[in-house]
């Protein structure tokens, strides 16, 4: 049988440890620590947290029109289905070695180490600001129109679906594993390194150094305009419109309309392993000169 609890303030720790079957409604939890610490089935709606750890080893949450205030961070680890609509996280430090997170019209304004070591992720429609590391080895992620700013994301992150989003992110996507972005505008340095199976389709794409030391880089209808030394060392299957350069990728086929510059340094790389079809190479050269400044 649920229990409904309705405007009250909370100050004491650990308030509703280990409560069950609650209907929360317009309350405020604050200067304690833990306050939903250990509950099962429990749905919160226009309450705010506003200290550490509001619910940690948690089971079956739905949260609607909450706000994890700013010091409530560390707010939601070691816990296994939570669904937050329409709500806003302040805090950094959000979700750790957590599964199953429903996401809906969640604004995040301090997303720093957010959502690391999670499984099974589903975020739609929502806003991820000052994200540094967003998604660090989690698994299982799915985004649909998310704007994300910040650097470092997904990192260590397998088996990701992304559509309709912009990433605005240095460093996305290292040492990933089964990625697939549909539809997106992706700008940051150095994206992809180290990783397996990426997948990019109708994107638009700029990146100082893009898609190195990648195993299996397919690239679908993009738009690389902006995008400098690509592809070294890696594996590349690409129809792609237009790229500023590219240097020494291992092997694979690349059709492009232009190629500003082209690099495939023999000393390097095998340049017979890679085949490129385009009718508009503006400059080519057989060694890579970095110039220093």
């Amino acid at each position: 049988m649920e229990k409904e609890i309705r405007n009250k303030h909370f100050i004491e720790e650990r308030p509703l440890f280990n409560e069950n079957n609650l209907k929360i409604f317009d309350c405020v939890f604050s200067n304690g620590e833990s306050p939903l610490k250990e509950c099962k089935n429990i749905y919160l709606e226009n309450s705010v947290f506003e200290y550490k750890y509001p619910l940690w080893y948690s089971k079956n949450i739905k949260v609607e029109k909450c706000k994890l205030d700013e010091m409530a961070r560390a707010g939601i680890w070691y816990s296994i289905n939570i669904n937050i609509s329409n709500s806003t996280i302040v805090a950094p430090k959000t979700f750790r070695r957590s599964n199953g997170i429903i996401l809906n019209n969640v604004d995040f304004l301090d997303a720093k180490e957010t959502l690391w070591e999670c499984n099974d992720i589903k975020i739609n429609n929502s806003k991820i600001d000052n994200c540094d590391y967003f998604g660090m080895n989690s698994n299982n992620i799915e985004l649909n129109n998310v704007t994300l700013n910040g650097n470092y994301c997904f990192d260590g992150a397998c088996n990701i679906i992304i559509r309709n989003c912009v990433l605005n992110s240095k460093d996305a996507f290292w040492n990933t594993k089964n990625v697939t972005v549909y539809n997106s505008v992706i700008n940051g340095e150095y994206i992809g390194w180290n990783s397996i199976n990426l997948k990019f389709v109708n994107c638009k794409i700029q990146s100082v150094q893009g898609f190195c030391y990648i195993n299996n880089l397919e690239l679908d209808n993009c738009d690389l305009t902006g995008t400098t030394l690509a592809f070294e060392y890696s594996s590349v299957k690409a129809n792609i419109i237009n790229i500023d350069s590219i240097l020494n990728p291992n092997e694979g086929y690349i059709k492009v309309n232009t190629i500003e510059e082209l690099i495939m340094d023999k000393t390097k790389i095998d340049p017979s392993k890679t085949v490129i079809e385009c009718d508009n190479i503006k400059t080519k050269s057989d060694r890579f000169t970095v110039i220093r400044r």
